[in-house]
């Protein structure tokens, strides 16, 4: 996708808003942070968007990567316990919930809402993709949480306490809004405000809103297929049909105009990597491949696997670990394991991935599988294929299309569609491969709805149980206790989502 070009004003705004978002303004979201009284969508939009972009790009990646075991931790560091003992609180991950609330639902809220106070600006397309980016945000709380504020959220100071609805009805909520989102798009009142390059995503190209918005909703959908509600799903894909958009055609993507500078590189890259000297920073040295991945790669002579991962420091070889808190001290240091590789850390200003083309296409796949969509084995196949072949270009593998090739036709189960006799099973796994360090809390939740990889690791510290969900924050209890549902720690390992 193209490149925004910098905007400087975009990036000093953003710059200020994150230092004005606190706990207190909690779900206070028709505020702008900068200055209520003369924001616009047309300055809140792009903060937005790059909240929603850094958010997904750290914390529910890093979770993600560690649920779905594709990172673990050296010996000579002490950081990230919790994951090898899955050491679940209502402290943990707590800011997935709190900035999506406090601060992205907030902002998109004012931009919804917004009515220009001349009457003489339609702003119609920045409620399109308002819309769409709750849809998605949402639809994650409802997967990690459960029940979620809704209907009475995101009201400002008339209702602090909002009510806690059922996840079902949230779910479809949105995927109602993301159908009107969707036909809006496609059909903007003559005169409505283009909002160009203020649009970090598409750059104000509605037919793409109209794409993604359709791309997300077919993502709830499919999670649905456990649910019995097969006419259901295949009712709301015939809109999808209907308004013509179909779906992403190229990755979705963010950039305000990240560069190398302090508090301006791309999020997934300065989680990695200081600015200006380009070294590792902490967190690129305690962050180290597992061998369940490494393994996985070279079993299936994937070339992606010098893209998502580098060799070691130490002997130049690739080498992971096992989510342990008690390596050895020797032989699994930071420097004897592989780390992130240089397919996903390109440069300080690369763009911040928000969906792959690869996921959509295997969403697809998966809804011909299931009957969602017509076209039988053969179309499956093809977009399985194409789904592989993308994850390629996307890594930087080199001569993608004929690398890509050379892996699926090997006869090889989750590799190879014929030799795959779980079609579904192939899907998630080639899933859980494409989506290693972008979408990766995808991994995490296709894990629990599917339960593939079937053999994927547990941590020998934890309790055998993979965690399904994540708790409400202690904040959020103790802001809204009256509302909030009543939880224990059990509930993370046995509380499955809805659509389980």
């Amino acid at each position: 996708m193209k490149k925004i070009p910098f905007i400087k004003s975009t990036i000093l705004l953003l710059s200020i808003l994150v230092g004005a978002v606190s706990c207190s303004d909690y779900l206070d979201v028709n505020d702008n942070p900068n200055d209520p009284p003369i924001s616009t969508p047309q300055l809140t939009l792009p903060v937005a968007q790059a909240s929603l972009a850094n958010l997904n790009a750290r914390s529910m990646t890093y979770l993600g990567q560690f649920m779905a075991y594709n990172w673990a931790t050296p010996s000579n560091w002490s950081a990230n316990a919790d994951f090898a003992r899955y050491n679940v609180t209502t402290n943990f991950f707590s800011t997935i919930f709190e900035t999506s609330y406090v601060d992205i639902f907030k902002n998109l809220t004012y931009i919804e809402t917004y009515e220009d106070p001349a009457g003489a600006i339609d702003y119609s397309a920045y409620k399109v993709i308002s819309a769409t980016l709750k849809g998605f945000q949402y639809q994650y709380l409802v997967d990690l949480y459960g029940d979620v504020p809704y209907t009475e959220a995101n009201q400002r100071g008339a209702n602090t306490t909002p009510k806690y609805d059922d996840a079902e009805t949230v779910y479809k909520a949105n995927i109602d809004a993301l159908t009107q989102a969707a036909n809006l798009a496609l059909n903007m009142p003559e005169g409505a405000e283009d909002p160009g390059s203020q649009d970090i995503i598409f750059g104000g190209h509605m037919d793409e809103w109209a794409a993604f918005a359709n791309t997300i909703k077919l993502r709830m959908l499919v999670r649905l297929s456990n649910t019995g509600q097969d006419s259901y799903i295949k009712d709301q894909i015939a809109l999808i049909n209907a308004n013509g958009a179909g779906y992403i055609q190229s990755d979705v993507n963010a950039n305000p105009g990240y560069s190398d500078a302090s508090d301006k590189q791309s999020p997934f890259y300065g989680y990695f990597r200081n600015v200006n000297t380009n070294s590792q920073t902490d967190r690129g040295d305690f962050t180290v491949a597992s061998d369940y991945a490494l393994d996985f790669l070279v079993d299936t002579n994937d070339d992606r696997l010098s893209r998502i991962y580098a060799p070691a420091q130490s002997g130049g070889a690739f080498k992971g670990a096992p989510q342990s808190t008690v390596l050895p001290g020797s032989g699994f240091t930071s420097n004897d394991l592989s780390k992130v590789g240089p397919g996903l850390l390109r440069s300080a200003d690369q763009d911040q991935p928000i969906m792959l083309l690869t996921e959509s296409l295997l969403l697809q796949a998966e809804a011909i599988v299931r009957g969602y969509i017509p076209g039988g084995d053969a179309a499956a196949k093809e977009l399985y294929q194409e789904a592989i072949t993308e994850s390629y270009v996307y890594l930087g593998v080199e001569d993608p299309e004929d690398s890509a090739e050379s892996y699926y036709t090997q006869d090889l189960i989750n590799v190879n569609w014929d030799s795959s006799t779980d079609k579904i099973e192939a899907i998630i796994t080639q899933k859980w491969v494409a989506l290693n360090s972008t979408s990766s809390i995808e991994l995490w939740i296709e894990k629990t709805r599917t339960g593939f990889p079937a053999d994927l690791p547990i941590p020998v510290e934890s309790d055998g149980v993979r965690p399904v969900r994540l708790l409400y924050p202690a904040s959020e209890v103790a802001r809204n206790k009256d509302n909030v549902p009543t939880q224990n720690v059990g509930d993370a390992f046995t509380s499955n989502p809805f659509w389980k």
